[in-house]
């Protein structure tokens, strides 16, 4: 079937939906371009169907897929940057990383050395999971082409932080411990948010707090709102290089109810899509989803809510290519969550006033 694809400014976009319905044809992320179909991406979203690191439900191994399945509604304009973020840069989908599912330690070996030659060229990862056990690999690759330890926002349910599970030093349970005692990660820049539910002792607090890691819990994000959430997270991370790691489950189960280790009481995708918003000019070199388990989704409501997250970091990112200081810039809902104009849609003339 040919593909009838969008172009501006030289890159080439999705298939056109007014011409291809959205339900036909191969489904890459937003029906964007696959990597060897252009010569070069400045974004490349990938998938890692791994989910061996998993400590209960199984199944994140299918999750890229299941976003892309669910980003085919994806439009290629973006009201809330006034950002057409595949024409502002080439974006394309370079399928999934083929990892070894029986062996944990090759596997993180191989996302890594994957991640290093996908970015290098230039091009910045957002990377679809499978399960938090990736972050790791990824974070060294990003570290590596920061060429400094990067600051990092990790959105979820759980600190995964912890040590060992069942004397595994590698799970999706212990990514960012590693990452710190690695070194990789600037420990003056790292900072859990939307976390909550039981922890198995006051230790895990202990050991998270000298690791360095700010917390804002889902609470937290309800009573200060997503305004005083964003301030908070911008005065820590500043302009450092910044890599984002969003597990799924930092949503209430009400909004990604296809997730591995689900917890009550999360945010809102909304909520979760206006911090993200909020973080318009900020230095992001790279991200993650996971944690997308579509055997407990319905109605696609985890694959939706992932695609959108994975959108709007890859509007920052086409964002942020953009020339000149993008930090509060007066358009879009975006600038909207810095405090720069009224709450009223990009694009819409203001109310009138008699």
């Amino acid at each position: 079937m040919e593909e009838l694809r969008i172009e501006a400014n030289g890159n080439l976009g999705p298939i056109d939906s007014a011409r291809i319905p959205r339900y036909a044809g191969a489904a890459t992320y937003a029906r964007l371009p696959r990597l060897d179909q252009v010569s070069k991406a400045d974004v490349t979203v990938v998938g890692v169907p791994f989910d061996s690191g998993v400590s209960y439900r199984p199944g994140a191994r299918f999750g890229a897929n299941h976003v892309r399945e669910a980003s085919r509604l994806l439009r290629p304009y973006n009201p809330a940057w006034d950002v057409s973020p595949f024409e502002n840069i080439q974006v394309a989908d370079a399928g999934d990383m083929a990892v070894n599912p029986f062996n944990i330690n090759e596997a993180i070996e191989t996302i890594q050395q994957n991640a290093l030659d996908l970015t290098a060229n230039g091009s910045r990862l957002v990377t679809l999971g499978g399960d938090h056990t990736i972050a790791l690999p990824l974070l060294r690759a990003a570290a590596e082409r920061a060429g400094e330890p990067v600051a990092m926002l990790h959105f979820d349910a759980h600190l995964d932080t912890w040590d060992t599970y069942f004397g595994a030093e590698y799970t999706h349970g212990t990514p960012f411990r590693r990452a710190v005692e690695e070194g990789i990660l600037d420990t003056e820049a790292i900072s859990h948010v939307g976390t909550r539910g039981p922890l198995y002792g006051k230790k895990d607090l202990d050991d998270d707090h000298r690791f360095g890691f700010g917390i804002v819990t889902s609470a937290d994000v309800y009573y200060q709102g997503v305004l005083e959430t964003v301030a908070k997270i911008r005065d820590r991370i500043g302009s450092r290089p910044l890599y984002i790691s969003v597990d799924i489950d930092v949503l209430d189960p009400a909004h990604a109810p296809g997730t591995g280790t689900p917890e009550a009481g999360g945010i809102t995708s909304r909520e979760l899509l206006e911090i993200i918003r909020g973080f318009r000019g900020m230095n992001l070199v790279g991200a993650d989803i996971v944690e997308v388990a579509p055997a407990y989704d319905h109605a696609e409501i985890t694959g939706v809510a992932g695609s959108h997250v994975a959108y709007e970091l890859v509007t920052l990112m086409a964002d942020n290519a953009v020339e000149g200081n993008r930090h509060g810039a007066l358009n879009g809902y975006a600038a909207q969550a810095l405090g720069q104009e009224s709450r009223r849609p990009a694009g819409f003339a203001p109310a009138v006033t008699k």
